[in-house]
């Protein structure tokens, strides 16, 4: 699977998504201060899922029409960030290449998936 990790997203969790074999474009190393909207772009033209923490790109998507591959939205509190990581590689264990054409939002205790069409 591809990635572009959003720069809001910690060095942390993109480390150990490299470590798991997965092809992670991270903004804050390939592009930092890039805007939204480009980095959507770039998700959407290479096919890869955006990892985020921004609620902005659901603006983008669904009031703006802006296209998108897949995007994860990861919400969770500042006490609750050692469970990104065991939450993350859940999602992408059970679900994969499904992922595709979902907007994706995981906390602690759940996924809600929304269609992108």
């Amino acid at each position: 699977m591809k990635f572009v990790a959003d720069e809001c997203c910690d060095v942390v969790l993109v480390s150990l998504l490299r470590s798991e074999g997965y092809d992670v474009v991270y903004i804050k190393e390939f592009s930092p201060g890039a805007l939204d909207k480009e980095v959507l772009k770039k998700a959407f033209a290479e096919d890869r899922t955006l990892i985020t923490e921004d609620k902005d790109f659901g603006e983008l998507i669904y009031r703006l029409k802006k296209p998108a591959y897949a995007v994860i939205l990861l919400r969770f509190e500042v006490h609750e960030s050692h469970l990104k990581w065991p939450r993350l590689r859940q999602l992408i264990g059970e679900y994969g290449y499904r992922l595709e054409g979902f907007f994706v939002t995981i906390d602690t205790e759940k996924a809600r998936f929304r269609s992108l069409r």
